[in-house]
């Protein structure tokens, strides 16, 4: 529904909030302020109730995926998503993990080794994996969470705008309501060129010139044009394929099967990526890329549940954990590729004489110095007891948990002294906020539920009108006198006021006169095959209704 409004509705719409997951992103919607959480409970709510209404019963608790490079702050921002949706979240698992449970939970016995690419709307991560015995290990991962379906949809987008302001010298990047016209056909164009060598794209009136006379785009796009036009997308998949072999230390000879997650996946010239940089390897083609994830996700829940036995997940950190130490070095503590959940400590020291207190500031990321990698957070340590510099043992504690949550501790051998601290990142939410958003997700599904209700009433009222109008102007010639003609006329006034209820916001009133429509009209009916009936019975003397067989003609 949300897709289908946007054109009329841009300032309303959200798309891809999945990038905007973990910042301080937020988005003003009549005159509220939504944070990527919210929008994104809202999401997780829709689905909530869809697999509630399919399974008959309450759905409480949930695994959650995410790509496989999302930081830490991501992540909590993400779980934090799925508590204001109402949800216990069991689980914050990565894509690929999922998709390669998905695939190998009925191969766990034969150990091989399973690449995954997972290419979405918004994010890009491979993964490599390795099944037996019935464990399944990430033994690598890398990618790009700004690199997805949407920037191929844009660069087309693009083209389209700048041939156009080429031919016509008008600029439609200002006209929200074409560039979302456009952003819409280019996606669907997107899409046909998955199967088809072209693909028309034209979208008529789509502005008017300096003398107001209406303007079309007219364009048709060839594959060859396309896969030019985003050539350069493509060679950002190169890189973390490479990251994950060297990472993982395993060659391109060992990868046994291809699983392809995500729809943009489909797009051929990616397909023909995959094969060139794993050395002709042919993608299975035996999972939906659209729908193994969710598989996996459900499996896992089976695992945590203990309602699927003898699987073994072992997931990885994506990125390096560590602290900032003296000269603004970043000490890694957990390295990237990590299999969690883990706990590593080691000893650091003060660097001042005399030194009361240390800052320990925690990042994330592959830079040697600190202030290039994400600042997760920092807490102080104090009460150290006073001593010459690089004397005080002070044991620093790096524990992640199987959400690849981060949880750090500091302290002092010699006082006892702790103080540690939950890294949640900038998306931090304290337990009031996200209750409050709770409270917030729970009155807006009700607003939601209302609102779905009085769209059914106005849809059924609209069916209704057109359904009787049509059926009076078909049999007009049986309306032309005596108690038929009043009936008709009767039914002709009742849809005179549905249509004026329904020009209104008064959902009890069209309620009503839809009601009143159709029991009228239903009366105008019977009316009408009772007089075809007394008509066939002066014709022929008697009943001309008679009992029948039906007969299946397909076994004759």
């Amino acid at each position: 529904m949300a897709k289908r409004q946007s054109v009329t509705n841009v300032e309303r719409t959200i798309r891809s909030v999945k990038r905007y997951m973990g910042t301080d992103w937020s988005m003003d919607v009549d005159g509220k302020k939504y944070t990527a959480q919210e929008i994104s409970a809202r999401i997780l709510q829709k689905l909530k109730r869809d697999a509630e209404a399919y399974l008959g019963e309450t759905v409480t608790d949930a695994v959650i995926t995410v790509p496989a490079y999302f930081s830490d702050a991501e992540r909590q921002a993400t779980k934090e998503a799925g508590e204001i949706a109402g949800l216990n979240v069991l689980r914050i698992i990565n894509e690929p993990t999922a998709a390669a449970l998905a695939f190998g939970l009925d191969k766990a016995d034969q150990e091989q080794t399973i690449l995954v690419f997972d290419l979405g709307g918004g994010t890009f991560d491979v993964s490599l994996l390795e099944i037996g015995d019935g464990v399944i290990e990430v033994k690598a991962t890398a990618g790009d969470n700004h690199l997805g379906g949407d920037d191929w949809d844009q660069a087309l987008i693009d083209h389209l705008v700048q041939t156009f302001g080429s031919k016509n010298g008008i600029d439609l990047t200002k006209d929200k309501m074409a560039m979302q016209r456009i952003r819409e056909a280019a996606e669907k164009a997107k899409i046909e060129l998955s199967s088809s060598q072209q693909a028309p794209i034209n979208l008529p009136y789509i502005t008017v010139d300096a003398e107001k006379n209406p303007l079309f785009l007219d364009e048709t796009i060839t594959r060859a044009q396309f896969q030019q036009l985003t050539a350069h997308l493509l060679e950002r998949c190169k890189r973390p394929f490479q990251d994950v072999l060297t990472s993982s230390g395993i060659s391109i000879s060992a990868i046994k099967s291809v699983v392809l997650v995500g729809g943009s996946t489909r797009m051929p010239a990616v397909v023909d990526l995959v094969r060139e940089l794993t050395g002709g390897k042919e993608p299975n083609k035996g999972v939906n890329p659209d729908e193994v994830v969710a598989l996996g996700a459900s499996l896992q829940a089976g695992v945590l549940k203990g309602e699927l036995k003898d699987v073994l997940l072992l997931d990885v950190t994506p990125l390096s954990l560590g602290i900032e130490t003296k000269g603004g070095v970043m000490n890694k503590m957990i390295e990237r590729n990590t299999t969690i959940p883990t706990k590593r400590s080691e000893i650091y020291t003060t660097a001042e004489d005399n030194q009361l207190a240390v800052q320990i500031q925690v990042y994330q990321g592959e830079r040697e110095m600190a202030v290039h990698n994400k600042k997760l957070g920092m807490f102080e340590l104090s009460g150290i007891a006073p001593a010459p510099r690089s004397v005080p043992q002070i044991e620093v504690t790096f524990d992640i948990d199987a959400n690849g949550i981060v949880h750090v501790s500091a302290k002092d051998l010699a006082t006892g002294k702790e103080q540690s601290v939950t890294i949640s990142g900038g998306s931090s939410l304290s337990k009031e906020e996200i209750d409050r958003m709770m409270a917030d997700a729970e009155a807006h599904a009700e607003e939601d539920k209302k609102r779905k209700e009085e769209a059914e009433i106005g849809n059924v009222g609209e069916s209704l009108v057109y359904q009787t109008e049509k059926f009076i102007s078909e049999n007009a010639d049986k309306f032309t006198e005596g108690e038929a003609l009043d009936k008709k006329n009767e039914v002709e006034a009742a849809l005179a006021e549905l249509k004026t209820s329904l020009g209104g916001a008064n959902f009890e009133s069209i309620k009503a006169n839809t009601e009143k429509v159709s029991t009228l009209s239903q009366a105008l009916g019977a009316l009408m095959y009772a007089a075809a009936g007394a008509t066939a019975t002066d014709a022929t003397g008697e009943d001309s209704v008679e009992d029948a067989e039906i007969i299946d003609e397909g076994s004759n």
